[in-house]
């Protein structure tokens, strides 16, 4: 079929070469646009950009899809679907209608469950026991439309939200493959999203990042791994030279008790409200690499008794 793949980060990638190598003519690549990053704030190109190019697929980054050139440009595609997995742009409606089986999402959760932005961090801080992929037709509201497939993946304990969007990114590729060869079937259904169990993933803000030690033992795991590795989570505490920022990469559950953020033992058990957490991975504000939990202790000449700061 004729298709026009629209998406951006490393999560649609997957799905793009998939496409390609099941036969679907890629007719267009839709991206955001270069993105100045890293310290010379040189432009970028998105990881979509860069798959596409290697694949020889024509890429487009328009500012909008809202005026008229740009519905025009849309039509001369003449696609036979759209697939869209991360873009970061809605659709206005215009675009919506134009490919001839309409446009079909890969969306990182299990809808209506985590509808919008951010599903694949909001389910690991949730405590979700699973997750999954699903692919909808797309329509005006945000998540709304109808599903036709979805996988599942169970959500282990300390797993963080890279491990499960770097899980996702397989499953959901073999999905939209799938969901493809259904459609050119001609056997591909969608059923309605039920409207009991929405819930919204609203964008992950960085006010969010700071660890509260008195909350629950599995609230604070649940937080850290679902903002790991981005933006990570944070404590503050005095290294030797004031007030330092250390965010946290992992926690699992740990036995002990104590005031909320006290160091319980060498292998850096924390205490919080109830019951405690065992940081698995910290970094340092300015260090290069992640620690143990145990090799930060070291590092920071901290000893159990310690108390770490909010």
């Amino acid at each position: 079929m004729r298709v026009v793949f629209m998406g951006t980060p490393d999560f649609a990638v997957p799905t793009l070469t998939r496409l390609h190598a099941d036969g679907h003519a890629i007719v267009a690549v839709y991206t955001r646009a270069p993105a100045k990053a890293g310290r010379g704030m040189a432009l970028k190109p998105s990881p979509v950009q860069v798959a596409a190019e290697g694949l020889g697929a024509p890429v487009l980054t328009p500012a909008t899809l809202k005026t008229a050139e740009a519905v025009e440009t849309f039509r001369a595609h003449a696609a036979d679907v759209a697939v869209v997995v991360a873009y970061g742009m809605l659709l206005p409606q215009a675009i919506l209608d134009l490919p001839r089986h309409g446009c079909l999402n890969l969306h990182g959760s299990l809808l209506p469950r985590w509808r919008g932005a951010a599903p694949i961090q909001r389910a690991v801080m949730a405590g979700d026991p699973e997750s999954g992929v699903g692919v909808m037709r797309m329509e005006a509201g945000l998540d709304t439309g109808p599903v036709a497939l979805e996988a599942r993946l169970a959500v282990t304990p300390g797993m963080s939200a890279g491990a499960l969007h770097d899980a996702l990114m397989p499953l959901g590729a073999d999905l939209m493959a799938d969901a493809l060869a259904r459609l050119e079937r001609g056997d591909l259904t969608f059923v309605q999203q039920p409207p009991e169990g929405v819930v919204y993933a609203h964008k992950i803000t960085n006010d969010e990042a700071r660890i509260d030690w008195t909350r629950p033992a599995a609230e604070v795991a649940n937080h850290i791994n679902g903002l790991s590795p981005f933006p990570g989570a944070f404590f503050e505490a005095d290294l030797g030279k004031g007030g330092e920022r250390v965010k946290v990469l992992g926690a699992v559950a740990a036995d002990g008790a104590g005031a909320p953020g006290t160091i319980l033992d060498e292998a850096c058990a924390i205490a919080c409200g109830t019951g405690a957490v065992r940081l698995t991975g910290l970094r340092r504000a300015g260090k290069g690499g992640a620690a143990t939990g145990p090799d930060f202790l070291r590092g920071a000449r901290l000893a159990p008794g310690a108390r770490l700061g909010a």
